[in-house]
């Protein structure tokens, strides 16, 4: 029977219970003596004369108060109270490992984290002489802050011998012994050893983690089993699916140690964790990245500590494992004097100028069309031939490029809208390469692609009725209908599979997943969980899809990926590239130098300052005040899962909010929102003291978010499944959300009084929104072209601009939400250096005297090559 609230526990009072499990339950309690909340660990009474139950309670109690660690939990007191004993230890606010990859894997620079977290806080516990024996998911906390603390040391054993009273004060003396064959943990996680009734030491534990690790990098259970005796055959007997066969990019190194963790002889297993979490540190180190050349010091560093194990199991000198390791590096430096040659790829450059450049395709005899905006002129469709280095234009301008077909036909894209993001919208046209008038064919195209016919084509196509993303094939055939974003669609050889970049967000972020559908529309996801993923490309032999990604920052590389869902690394360069086409064999790829920076100017200030950070600042909010900005870092310095920051206007550094996505400042500046880069849930985070939580609790995807000026409610748009998007205002004290307008119909630009919103309607044209209610009111001539950005401090007007016209400055109209007329209001980015190729619309403060920006900065270089294999 639980406790109730305000029950005295020794000195401790009850608040709230937190859980209960078969060792007992665990309260949220107050410790008035220190002023500080704890959790409280009760054993029911009914287990009081239980002696086993009492003893191994006992004695979680000695081993974890022995261990001072910051990845482990710590332990404050230990007592009995009214006939039941109980432990008091710190309080976590965070959630379980289980909770974590309940839905599927973990990000693998997450992971690593977690692991190495892991590995530390055992290693601590076996230099106490400490065996865990039940390691699992549950048993692992992860705070809100990321820290790792490892639970529950009910099942600990001691292996060292006892002290005596002279000996140190950190040496335990209790010892709980089982007896012989019988099985003690968690059927899934223990070791062979253990299944077996076998004595078992800390390489049980590191059995244990390789299990837990596995699970986190794949999703899946290492050894799982429709039954617990199942599961232990398959500790005995069988071995894990590879994880590079589970559709996930995990680097060879990090396999390697999963797989030394999992070796069923504890013998030929990591013979500490301490080696375990030094070879986790090697991967960290490297970024957790791809295969890279660079990673020959990460497998060297976890051969490394595999040879150290051995050397100190065989008896083998240390100094002899450093010659045999100087030995081949010797023979391989002789190799390379030798003349052995070995087959690389040849990258040779075909663009020289200065710009953006979009998509490249090889037409059928082998020349190169593209687009590009160079030398900030006006984007446009060139040509061009690998054995010269000029190109001349071919009349096209203002068009992307999609494809060509095998009879010379070019699908480009013409009167582009930026939708968000990456995502665009466009209508479809085909022109001849001899040239001709374009003739449109279809709208709301973000990417198509032709068969090998030459005659139907597959296309991605934006929804607006209800903001939905169709893949189509051929044209009119819905394969997919999804909320996500989808892009680069790409036809087999044999026209049986669509490939395409399923990047599994609606805000045009392109991470995601290499994804297939056959012609039915059933989708398999091939390879996932990549931050960055650009060019999607069948292989040469149409046996793979080659693609170019990156799980960390932003710097892509070469990957190929069977229908069955293996990954390899086929080809690394510094800065990375984007994949584009492949002829006979020969690659087409573009090499992007990119920088998305911030400018802005405070209500008082003379000029615009440089507000941007990391390289790749993603400007969301800018405060009521003027004084303010929210940002969040991607790309490479970003990090994995992003980083949130606020920074003043003044160009003082910024400070770090945390991870994830920014959305938006509350009215008194002590309060931001953000969401994890993924699906998940809105978050409250203080800007100085106080703790974060969550807002949301729905499955409703928000983005867009804004303050209402009372800084008590949030306008939100969001997309509920089963429904299209709309907009949600959201109660910030108990995050209960309720719909304002009709699905189809969304916005977030706020005017100053916090009483009226634009939104955009399924037609394109864009309105007004009373807050409290009261229908649509149609701004007249503000139609699909045009993205508004904000309002006039009065109210009376919309600032707007062409989203179809890309520019190196951004021109804001304005526009009268009761007449609709348009005159022409301030231009921004003229102040920008050389280099930028574009603008967007600014952010402004409630009276509009403070206002930044995001620019866009590029260099492309387009290349071929040959040899990849």
């Amino acid at each position: 029977m639980a406790l109730n609230s305000g029950t005295k526990v020794g000195p401790y009072e009850i608040e709230s219970l937190l859980g209960a499990g078969g060792m007992g339950e665990v309260y949220r309690a107050r410790d008035a003596r220190l002023n500080r909340t704890v959790a409280i660990k009760v054993l029911p009474k009914s287990y009081s004369a239980d002696a086993d139950r009492l003893q191994r309670f006992a004695l979680e109690a000695r081993a974890a108060a022995a261990l001072n660690h910051p990845n482990i939990l710590s332990i404050f007191d230990i007592g009995e109270s009214d006939g039941a004993p109980y432990i008091v230890s710190e309080l976590l606010e965070g959630t379980t490992l289980r909770e974590l990859i309940r839905n599927g894997p973990m990000p693998v620079r997450k992971a690593i984290d977690c692991a190495l977290q892991t590995a530390r806080g055992l290693a601590a516990a076996h230099d106490k002489g400490i065996v865990h024996r039940d390691l699992k998911p549950e048993n692992i906390f992860v705070t809100e802050d990321g820290r790792v603390k490892i639970l529950d040391f009910g099942l600990a054993k001691l292996t060292r011998p006892e002290a005596s009273s002279e000996g140190g004060g950190d040496t335990l003396t209790a010892q709980v012994n089982t007896e012989p064959g019988q099985v003690m943990g968690t059927a899934g996680y223990m070791s062979p050893e253990q299944v077996r009734g076998k004595a078992a030491d800390h390489r049980a534990d590191i059995f244990a983690f390789g299990s837990i690790l596995y699970e986190m990098l794949s999703g899946k259970r290492a050894f799982h089993g429709e039954s617990p005796a199942e599961t232990m055959s398959a500790i005995l007997k069988e071995e894990p699916q590879e994880l590079t066969e589970t559709g996930r990019n995990i680097p060879l190194p990090l396999e390697r140690i999963v797989r030394h963790c999992l070796e069923k002889n504890a013998g030929r297993r990591f013979q500490s964790a301490g080696d375990v979490a030094f070879a986790l540190e090697a991967v960290s180190d490297s970024s957790a990245g791809t295969r890279t050349s660079a990673q020959a010091a990460v497998i060297g560093a976890e051969s490394e500590a595999s040879e150290k194990v051995e050397a100190r199991r065989a008896g083998l000198p240390l100094i002899v494992t450093v010659a045999l390791v100087l030995v081949a590096a010797a023979a391989a430096w002789w190799i390379g004097r030798s003349g052995v040659k070995t087959s690389l790829p040849e990258y040779q450059q075909i663009t020289f100028r200065t710009g953006w450049m979009e998509n490249a395709r090889f037409t059928p005899d082998g020349s190169i069309v593209y687009s590009a905006s160079w030398d900030g002129g006006q984007n446009q469709l060139y040509i061009s031939r690998t054995d010269e280095t000029g190109a001349r234009e071919l009349g096209l301008k203002d068009a992307e490029l999609m494809s060509i077909s095998k009879t010379g036909q070019l699908a480009i894209l013409v009167n582009r809208t930026r939708l968000t993001g990456y995502a665009q919208a466009g209508t479809l046209a085909w022109v001849p390469l001899s040239g001709g008038t374009p003739r449109e064919v279809l709208d709301n195209v973000q990417d198509a692609d032709w068969a090998a016919d030459g005659e139907h084509m597959a296309v991605v196509r934006y929804v607006p009725e209800n903001r939905h993303w169709h893949l189509e094939y051929p044209v009119g055939k819905v394969l997919i209908d999804s909320i996500n974003w989808m892009s680069t669609p790409k036809i087999s050889p044999d026209g049986k599979h669509i490939a395409f970049a399923d990047h599994e967000n609606t805000g045009g972020d392109d991470e995601g997943s290499v994804a297939v559908t056959d012609l039915e529309g059933h989708e398999k996801k091939l390879s996932s969980g990549w931050r960055s993923q650009e060019g999607i490309v069948w292989s040469p032999t149409g046996d793979e899809i080659w693609f170019t990604a990156t799980n960390t920052g932003s710097a892509q590389n070469l990957h190929g990926v069977t229908l069955a869902g293996k990954v390899r690394t086929i080809a690394n360069v510094p800065g990375g590239m984007w994949l584009q086409d492949i002829h006979n064999g020969v690659a087409l790829t573009i090499t992007h130098q990119t920088r998305l920076g911030i400018r802005g100017k405070g209500a008082e200030a003379k000029e615009e300052r440089e507000l941007g950070w990391l390289g790749w600042s993603e400007l969301r909010d800018v405060s009521r005040d003027g004084k303010k900005i929210l940002f969040e870092e991607e790309g490479d310095g970003g990090g994995p899962n992003y980083t949130v920051y606020l920074r003043d206007m003044d160009g003082s550094p910024p400070t770090r909010m945390g991870e994830g996505v920014a959305e938006a400042i509350s009215p008194d500046g002590k309060w931001v929102i953000t969401k994890p880069p993924l699906e998940g849930p809105l978050s409250v985070v203080p800007t100085g003291a106080g703790e974060a939580r969550l807002l949301t609790h729905d499955n409703i995807r928000y983005e867009h978010v804004r303050y209402l000026p009372d800084g008590k409610r949030v306008l939100a748009q969001g997309i509920e499944p089963g429904h299209g998007i709309r907009d949600y205002l959201i109660d910030v004290a108990s995050g209960e959300a309720k719909p304002i307008t009709p699905e189809g119909i969304a916005g977030t630009e706020l005017s100053s009084d916090g009483r009226l919103v634009a939104v955009r309607g399924p037609d394109g044209k864009y309105g007004v929104w009373p807050i409290e209610g009261g229908g649509l009111r149609p701004v007249p001539g503000l139609d699909s072209k045009w993205t508004v950005s904000g309002w006039s401090p009065d109210g009376l007007w919309l600032y707007a601009n062409e989203s179809h016209r890309q520019s190196r400055v951004v021109n804001v109209n304005r526009v009268n939400v009761e007449t609709g007329k348009i005159e022409p209001w301030k231009t921004f980015g003229t102040e920008l250096s050389a280099g930028v190729i574009g603008a967007a619309a600014p952010e402004f403060s409630a009276d509009g005297s403070a206002y930044a920006y995001l620019y866009f900065q590029d260099l492309s270089v387009g290349y071929v090559v040959r040899g990849l294999k």
